[in-house]
């Protein structure tokens, strides 16, 4: 049973693994190939809402993409390891910690309870930042809407489109004669990316420090570096309205998505990054479930993990 149970583990662990990298692959395509193409809308001709001034590469903007970037990519690393570490190094000053350790696969592979923790918060978040990207493209693919400054880079010939006294639909593809590169990208922007991912980095690492620290580190700690997270995220979003980059409905949609994708996560996946019910719980837990439930030496079926505590003879199952 124990090799079964071994296998079962490896099993599920390498079906992780190739989700993940089909969902980058997808990403990839995505982002940095033609393979998609966006639905070619039409406009109006001198429509107000599409005629607002050029804002410029996305490397002029108040939040330039290597900034934006760089914080969803890197803050989480750096705050959640944090915490990690500081919850971990408490409780083995507590002798809180029994010093359990995490057989990952077979009888070698020992991981320690603050890096198992930090790499399946971590390892969550990746994952709800490339679906929520997946999501955005989807859904500018599939719209292909209109910047806000579209008619400034498609700069079309209004006679040779007939919209000299009356302005009508246009719909020809070939109208535009700007550069082809910013046409492209003005016919992205529902829903916003930026708006998007700046919210669920955001709402993920919010609900990280409300769930993890709390009121243990002050009673407005935790709120405060939450607050200031999802304010930042709405900021960015307000500043692609700003800029002409986005309209509002690209910024409420793409919030909307990335909101929705961090609160599914922590919620459903992570349990609100506390040990599941019904399993023994692992010390590294301890720090942030409010419950104390006793250890047990039960075996529970459909897991990815076992925990060998200090008795050689007792495996407890944990997801």
């Amino acid at each position: 049973m124990t090799i079964m149970r071994i296998a079962l583990v490896t099993t599920m662990l390498y079906f992780q693994v190739v989700i993940l990298a089909a969902t980058v692959m997808l990403v990839y395509y995505c982002e940095f190939t033609d393979t998609f193409s966006p639905a070619q809308q039409g406009f109006i001709c001198r429509d107000p809402t599409l005629s607002k001034p050029d804002p410029g590469p996305e490397q002029d903007s108040r939040v330039q993409p290597v900034i934006l970037y760089s914080v969803v990519g890197g803050l989480p690393v750096v705050l959640i390891s944090g915490v990690e570490l500081v919850i971990f190094l408490l409780h083995n000053s507590n002798n809180l910690y029994d010093q359990e350790k995490v057989v990952v696969m077979g009888d070698c592979c020992y991981v320690n309870p603050m890096v198992r923790r930090t790499f399946r918060f971590l390892g969550v978040y990746v994952f709800g930042l490339f679906t929520t990207d997946i999501f955005v493209n989807t859904g500018q693919l599939v719209t292909g809407c209109l910047a806000p400054h579209f008619l400034s880079v498609c700069q079309p010939n209004y006679t040779a489109l007939g919209c000299l006294d009356t302005p009508h639909f246009i719909s020809q593809s070939e109208a535009c004669s700007g550069d082809p590169d910013d046409v492209m990208r003005a016919r992205k922007t529902f829903p916003s990316k930026e708006a998007a991912l700046s919210l669920y980095t955001a709402v993920y690492l919010a609900m990280y420090v409300m769930s993890c620290i709390g009121s243990r580190g002050g009673r407005l700690t935790g709120p405060l570096l939450s607050l200031s997270l999802v304010s930042l995220a709405l900021l960015t979003g307000i500043n692609r309205v700003a800029e002409y980059r986005n309209h509002w409905s690209d910024v409420i949609a793409g919030q909307s998505i990335g909101g929705a994708t961090a609160v599914f996560l922590v919620v459903f996946v992570v349990q609100y990054f506390k040990k599941r019910p019904g399993v023994s719980q692992s010390p590294s837990d301890a720090g942030t479930a409010d419950t104390d439930e006793p250890q047990t030496n039960h075996v529970m079926e459909n897991s990815d993990k076992y925990i060998v505590t200090q008795n050689p003879g007792s495996c407890t199952e944990v997801t």
